[in-house]
């Protein structure tokens, strides 16, 4: 007799990417199941011109909606949240957006640091973290908030990033973090869902 699944609280999941992170984001988002029952706010850094390509992209290819973050937003189970081009996307304490034009950090607006470190005090030990390929180290900071907190952090493999720079950062700031290639981190954010008290059994 298998023993009974242990669960957990776990209420929100954050992934952090850049250079080659939209790629990568296609093969872990699609193994997201309709009514995964965690919001899943992502980071990836883009260019400030952009026009919400990336949430549509990401859309037509999952089972879950992705669209863009709205300032003022209350956030949602079972949606991914994009963080929208020249905008910093914070949550906040009632667990809702805020988007602010801060300096760049590391270059970046958005930035995963600021993403992860908000959420990491609205949801504590209720978070996972995931940082994808990517060259700068965007993040590292961030996924240490995570871990700070409680939470569970992953980092995509540097071996099998197109850019190892932000996963290499990422576990050199936390190396409590699980490195995983894609294909087990897919599996690993199923996982997330399986052991969460808000979803009983996924297929």
């Amino acid at each position: 007799m298998n023993p009974p699944e242990t669960r957990t609280s776990m209420q929100a999941l954050v992934i952090g990417g850049s250079a080659g992170a939209v790629g990568a984001l296609l093969k872990l988002l699609p193994w997201l199941p309709g009514g995964y029952p965690l919001p899943v706010l992502i980071v990836i850094h883009l260019p400030p011109d952009d026009r919400g390509t990336l949430a549509g992209l990401l859309n037509s290819q999952c089972q879950v909606t992705v669209k863009e973050a709205e300032d003022k937003e209350p956030i949602c189970p079972g949606v991914a949240y994009v963080a929208p081009a020249n905008y910093h996307l914070l949550v906040e304490p009632d667990f809702s957006f805020s988007l602010s034009q801060d300096e760049p950090l590391f270059f970046s607006r958005p930035s995963i640091d600021v993403l992860f470190e908000s959420a990491a005090d609205a949801y504590g030990s209720g978070l996972s973290g995931v940082i994808l390929t990517g060259a700068s180290q965007d993040g590292a900071h961030g996924l240490l908030a995570v871990h700070s907190a409680g939470g569970r952090t992953f980092v995509q493999e540097p071996a099998t990033a197109e850019v190892s720079t932000m996963p290499l950062a990422a576990l050199s700031a936390c190396p409590e973090a699980c490195a995983l290639p894609l294909n087990q981190l897919a599996e690993e954010l199923r996982a997330l869902a399986r052991a969460t008290e808000l979803y009983a059994t996924l297929p």
